[in-house]
């Protein structure tokens, strides 16, 4: 989630990150948005740049074989990477000039071991700073801001209760980053999908950046709703035990790229992304689908907002109050929020989670009584009274489309 703050201060976390803690204000929509960039924070590999956990140099085939996919070699081969260096820390090189940016620039090679569950349960949330040049103000139709909603625990298992949600990490140059995500169908493969769907700032940094690096997916992350402290002790198959699975590729619109910003509402109404997934260890030839028992269609021709009675949203907040661990719900009726009056109006709720949350499924029923995803958490406050998500209309069908039809033949 992308939050908003009047002013912040930093202070220095473990390692060589920083976590940023926001001074908290009530805040006027008008005077100022920020973003909630997902979570970071500095616990990461050794001082000496090696990843602390052992390298492997496969990516999984599908089929229980593991192998290192020709494509990807060759992408970081014309980026003058090479593939060992690369997993044995190359890959925190973020020199802007060589930080791969295009939409068909994307690789993810499978580094064996490095989300261990350590790694995953330090990476944090910083919030980013706004003021209100970064709204170019309530152009079109934008409704009263919602009350806020207290977000309510979801009863663990959290397979039991929200089996199509999990936990997205990933690296940045600012260290380890977390959001939220949503296994959703793939109309290629009806049953057997492998597609996630989350936020566009999950995946690509928008105009000043390209894409983030050891992109993974959690279904179920801590299924059990372990505490903090319990889950300094737990194993991996405690802490993932529906498996971790490396991104094979990822999606956004062309404009996040174009115009996602660390502030404000830049490319906000345009902030998803779908990723396609494969097991970290090569499975047993199941799905993800298959894994975790479920996955949600997605509805690009939502009802308008006076004609949706309620939407549930759905995350794990990692800024304070939360502490990214356990995973949250929040239901309410939406209203209008307009950034500009030339982009696509969002759905708003009132939600009091925080960063973390960002690229949680939003889900409505529909007059068949059958839930589909609708949005996904993208912006709200720093005080965390609301949150905002952008309507899906053809250009996030496009995406959705494009990442289906790229592993129809697979």
């Amino acid at each position: 989630m992308r939050s908003t703050r009047p002013s912040f201060h930093v202070r220095r976390g473990r390692g060589a990150g920083r976590r940023t803690t926001p001074v908290f204000a009530a805040i006027a929509l008008s005077s100022v948005l920020a973003l909630t960039a997902t979570a970071c924070n500095g616990d990461d590999t050794n001082a000496g740049g090696q990843s602390s956990a052992s390298a492997s140099d496969t990516a999984s085939s599908g089929d229980g074989k593991i192998k290192i996919p020709d494509d990807i070699r060759k992408k970081l081969k014309e980026h003058g990477i090479d593939i060992d260096k690369w997993k044995n820390g190359a890959w925190k090189n973020w020199n802007k000039d060589d930080w791969l940016r295009e939409a068909d620039d994307f690789i993810n090679p499978i580094i064996k071991g490095l989300w261990n569950t350590d790694r995953m349960r330090r990476a944090n949330d910083p919030d980013k700073s706004v003021d209100s040049n970064d709204l170019s103000g309530d152009q079109g139709v934008t409704d009263p801001t919602p009350a806020p909603v207290d977000a309510k625990a979801v009863a663990p298992t959290y397979h039991a209760n929200a089996a199509t949600s999990g936990k997205v990490f990933f690296d940045s140059p600012q260290g380890t980053m977390v959001c939220s995500a949503t296994v959703v169908e793939d109309p290629a493969h009806p049953g057997k999908s492998n597609l996630i769907w989350t936020a566009g700032h999950c995946v690509h940094a928008g105009k000043k950046g390209g894409w983030y690096r050891n992109i993974a997916f959690v279904p179920s992350y801590n299924d059990s709703g372990r505490t903090a402290a319990e889950l300094q002790n737990a194993t991996r198959e405690q802490v993932a035990p529906y498996g971790v699975w490396w991104a094979d590729w990822a999606q956004t619109s062309q404009q996040w790229i174009e115009q996602g910003g660390e502030t404000g509402g830049d490319g906000a109404p345009y902030d998803y992304a779908v990723i396609h997934v494969t097991p970290e260890k090569g499975g047993n030839g199941k799905s993800l689908q298959e894994t975790v028992g479920s996955a949600l269609p997605v509805n690009f021709n939502a009802p308008a907002v006076p004609k949706v009675p309620s939407i549930t949203a759905t995350g794990y907040p990692a800024a304070a109050p939360f502490d990214g661990q356990k995973m949250y719900r929040c239901t309410d009726k939406p209203g209008r929020l307009s950034l500009n009056a030339s982009v696509p109006t969002m759905y708003r709720i009132g939600c009091t989670m925080t960063g973390g949350s960002s690229g949680g499924g939003w889900v409505e029923t529909g007059s068949d009584g059958k839930p589909a995803l609708v949005s996904n958490t993208s912006i709200g406050p720093v005080s965390s009274g609301w949150l905002a998500g952008p309507r899906l209309g053809d250009v996030a069908k496009g995406v959705y489309a494009s990442v289906s039809k790229k592993f129809a033949g697979q």
